[in-house]
């Protein structure tokens, strides 16, 4: 066979640095070669068991609600919003990145009467601003992202946040998108009701399920609509009866998706959480000092910077798109530029799950002075 007649089969093998997918380790890719079974077969019910268990675990939660649903990030995004949202009620979203704004448009669709609270990209809010927002309106729902994908942005403050929905009120929405599994994220302790995530970041399994956790608070929300949640494919309502006891036939759930997600949470729970964490914020923190020495400033302070994802700010003199094309051809490297206000104004590195390694970061180092050297 010319494999030259099938592009597909000539695919590199790449340096994940970017802002996901992260690189999966052997022990992830193998299990994806698991014969198939039916998705109400026993065997794979006992994995849907230890796929639960060990997401409660990285989730630190005791919520019975708590499933990889089968969509990427972005469908647990919707979920947490269809699932709780009738028409007409009134919700209240933080923007201070791209996935805040996603969050708006979502809310929008559902028919909610979208609040928002605004900061420029790159930085956070302080509890009492969102606070004092809460307090302006009876609000159903409020939202925010823990780790901002679109500015390397770490929120702080979530279980006072989370306080002051409660008090007036509201649900707490939580993206842990770029967070989970790779820095603490703590549903319980801190009071969130809803948080979702991606497989492909810090838990380095491929694309394509969403972790979801629900609070019975948020549970109980879900069960007193008045209307038919106006997503199907996304109704908890029937998701939790396939995911329960019951196992109620839904949709045919992806099987490899699982395998990979099993043996990639197998991985996080034999590192223990937190040696997970400090292993990323040790790289996070020899990247820094690296692009420090090469006189490069980051956009967010260090006080809230996300150790999973970096946001250096692009010399002005410097074409930030022909840098990351020469990364990727010479190099095998890949990282993203920014978008939106950031375009052409940061680039964004990604060290989360198997790709946070330090031969990563000697190899991104070297050949990004090599190639900023080359363009002086």
């Amino acid at each position: 066979m010319d494999v030259n007649q099938y592009p597909d089969l000539n695919v590199s093998s790449r340096i994940l640095l970017g802002p996901g997918p992260s690189m999966v380790s052997p022990r992830v890719l193998r299990s994806m070669s698991t014969p198939l079974v039916g998705h109400l077969d026993p065997e794979f019910l006992s994995l849907m068991q230890d796929v639960q268990q060990m997401l409660r675990y990285v989730f630190q939660t005791e919520n019975e609600l708590t499933v990889p649903l089968s969509g990427t990030g972005s469908a647990g995004m919707e979920a947490s919003l269809c699932n709780f949202i009738e028409p007409g009620d009134r919700v209240l979203i933080a923007v201070q990145g791209y996935f805040g704004e996603r969050l708006v448009d979502m809310a929008g669709r559902y028919g909610a009467q979208v609040d928002r609270i605004d900061r420029p990209w790159g930085q956070v809010f302080e509890p009492a601003e969102i606070k004092a927002a809460l307090q302006k309106a009876r609000y159903k729902l409020f939202a925010i992202v823990h780790a901002e994908t679109s500015t390397g942005a770490l929120q702080p403050g979530i279980a006072e946040i989370a306080a002051a929905a409660h008090e007036n009120g509201a649900l707490l929405v939580l993206d842990t998108v770029t967070s989970l599994g790779g820095l603490p994220v703590e549903i319980d302790a801190w009071g969130v009701d809803i948080a979702y995530s991606g497989t492909q970041k810090c838990m380095s399994a491929p694309p394509g399920l969403a972790p979801i956790t629900v609070s019975p608070r948020a549970r109980e929300v879900l069960r007193n609509r008045k209307t038919k949640v106006a997503n199907w494919y996304l109704d908890l309502s029937m998701l939790e009866k396939y995911w329960g006891n019951e196992r109620t036939y839904h949709h045919t759930a992806p099987i490899t998706m699982n395998y990979a997600l099993r043996e990639a949470l197998r991985m996080v729970a034999e590192e223990g959480l937190p040696a997970r964490f400090a292993r990323h914020r040790a790289n996070a923190e020899l990247l820094w000092a690296g692009l420090e020495d090469m006189d490069l400033s980051m956009l967010v302070p260090l006080e809230y910077r996300l150790p999973t994802l970096t946001t250096p700010l692009v010399p002005p003199s410097v074409d930030e798109v022909a840098v990351r094309r020469q990364l990727l051809n010479e190099y095998n490297i890949e990282i993203a530029g920014g978008f939106g206000p950031l375009k052409g104004q940061v680039w964004r590195i990604g060290l989360m799950g198997f790709s946070s390694r330090r031969e990563n970061i000697a190899l991104l180092l070297a050949a990004l002075r090599e190639v900023l050297a080359r363009r002086n």
